[in-house]
């Protein structure tokens, strides 16, 4: 299999896109590692899928082993990929597999966009699956790494879209209402304001009444699909 791997790396450099790769950069602060190749997102999903259906017939565990490679490349193609490919298994997912994600949680997220793809596709619809996780997940909002302090929010999002876990998402904005990272308030501000698409009254009671503590950045993100007189209640 490590041939498809290399077929896989061989493809993206044959398609690299200078202009896009010195953009892409601009998304991210200096201290984040961002390894790009320079492939177009549109081009890494078709190459993703192209390959997928080579190792399609493969069980779960051997995709995840492969995933894990893609991963271990440490580029925003690679593992763009990698978690395109664990996303599809996601009728094959089950409560055990929660601990190889947190794994990769853990060794491989190293920047916002990862933590963001992986937490609010195949991870996140584990924990919409396995409410038994949740407890778990909590914990990460306590964590020193800022990465799953994130993701401690933003795995949430997948549940709240399907109009589930309201209350754990506003438990762990509770737990992460002062963090000093911008990151992390952007994460918890996000999984607020996507709540508020189906939870409008109860989030605006919670941001209102924590708006005075709540950093700006985290409350600019909350109210941001509230009306324009709310907004400025909120920002008072």
């Amino acid at each position: 299999m490590s041939s498809i791997l290399d077929k896989i790396r061989k493809e993206l450099k044959a398609n690299v896109d200078l202009k896009y790769k010195e953009g892409f950069k601009n998304f991210f602060k200096k201290n984040e590692k961002i390894n790009l190749i320079g492939t177009r997102s549109p081009i890494v999903k078709k190459i993703s899928s192209k390959y997928y259906k080579k190792i399609a017939y493969k069980n779960k565990l051997e995709i995840f082993n492969l995933c894990e490679k893609l991963l271990e490349k440490k580029t925003c193609e690679e593992t763009s990929i990698a978690f395109n490919w664990a996303h599809r298994q996601n009728k094959n997912l089950t409560k055990k597999d929660f601990f190889i994600f947190e794994k990769w949680l853990k060794k491989y997220v190293n920047n916002w966009a990862f933590c963001d793809d992986f937490c609010t596709h195949a991870f996140g619809e584990l924990i919409f699956k396995y409410p038994q996780c949740l407890p778990r997940v909590k914990t990460w909002a306590k964590s020193k790494n800022r990465w799953l302090r994130r993701a401690s929010a933003v795995i949430l999002i997948y549940s709240v879209r399907q109009e589930k876990y309201l209350k754990n998402i506003l438990k762990t904005a509770d737990i992460l209402l002062q963090d000093s990272d911008d990151l992390v308030q952007k994460g918890y501000g996000w999984s607020l304001k996507v709540a508020s698409n189906t939870f409008p009254k109860e989030v605006l009671e919670f941001i209102m009444k924590r708006k005075n503590k709540m950093p700006r950045t985290a409350l600019r993100y909350a109210i941001e699909k509230y009306p324009k007189e709310m907004k400025s209640k909120a920002m008072k």
